[in-house]
């Protein structure tokens, strides 16, 4: 994964070649800008660079956004080390439907054993959020907030995400933002890449039940099999038969310091 992950991160944004004054006074930009095609150098001095990452439940969706926006961040430290970190990952976990809104469904007992489907998520709200994000940036651009999911509780925490003002790289990842369905489709249209992280069924499947047992969905492997089988792996075949075009496909393969203890 490191070279596809090396690859993402001089698309997305670009380590200094040499040193050069920033493009703009006080400016985030990378100082070779000038020289690069990364997609940070051609995003505008108020804008944020916004990126959706999708894939099939157990694809390693979760652990690429973040490695990506970590490293972009400490490249960017490398230059400008007072500054505060300027990407974030963001989960699209937080905009799961509650517990209660499911029980409230024509079908609760679907709904819960369901959980996960495109239909179990708000995504007019998470729609919403990108519509914030893609906001110019001033002066008086606060802080957004963003909900994740507890799983303890299982339900989604509000406002538990903080998307600093400063923060101008967001990959976005989820299940579904590459679907070819709306809200999906309309919020695709406002990224500036779409990248689909590739993954074998079967890999994903084993992936699933240790995620299961770990976050106590399941009691074994046993129960971690059948959620996956019946109601993730369902899933992911509606992600991979009705995916947008995307700008990036990543081969997630197989490496145990990317798998789950």
């Amino acid at each position: 994964m490191d070279e596809q992950i090396k690859h993402l991160v001089n698309k997305t944004w670009v380590a200094s070649l040499i040193q050069t004054p920033s493009r703009i006074q006080s400016s985030a930009y990378p100082s070779n800008c000038s020289q690069s095609t990364a997609k940070f150098c051609c995003t505008a001095d108020d804008a944020r660079l916004m990126i959706a990452v999708s894939g099939i439940p157990g694809s390693g969706k979760t652990e690429l956004a973040q490695s990506i926006s970590k490293r972009i961040n400490q490249i960017y430290a490398s230059e400008s080390p007072s500054a505060p970190p300027i990407s974030t990952a963001l989960p699209m976990d937080g905009f799961h439907l509650t517990r209660a809104q499911l029980a409230a469904m024509p079908d609760p007992e679907h709904a819960f054993a369901r959980r996960g489907a495109e239909f179990t998520f708000d995504g007019e709200k998470f729609l919403g959020l990108v519509k914030k994000l893609q906001e110019p940036i001033t002066a008086e651009t606060k802080d957004v907030h963003a909900p994740s999911f507890d799983h303890a509780v299982k339900d989604p925490v509000e406002d538990d995400i903080t998307i600093p003002a400063t923060c101008r790289v967001v990959l976005f990842e989820g299940n579904y933002l590459s679907l070819d369905k709306e809200p999906w489709r309309e919020t695709a249209k406002l990224m500036d890449e779409l990248w689909f992280v590739d993954v074998d069924f079967e890999v994903a499947r084993k992936r699933l039940i240790r995620r299961h047992i770990k976050a106590g969905i399941a009691k074994n492997e046993e129960e971690g099999n059948k959620r996956a089988k019946e109601n993730d792996l369902v899933n992911g075949q509606e992600i991979v038969d009705f995916r947008l075009p995307v700008q990036e496909i990543v081969k997630s393969v197989y490496d145990p310091s990317w798998e789950e203890p």
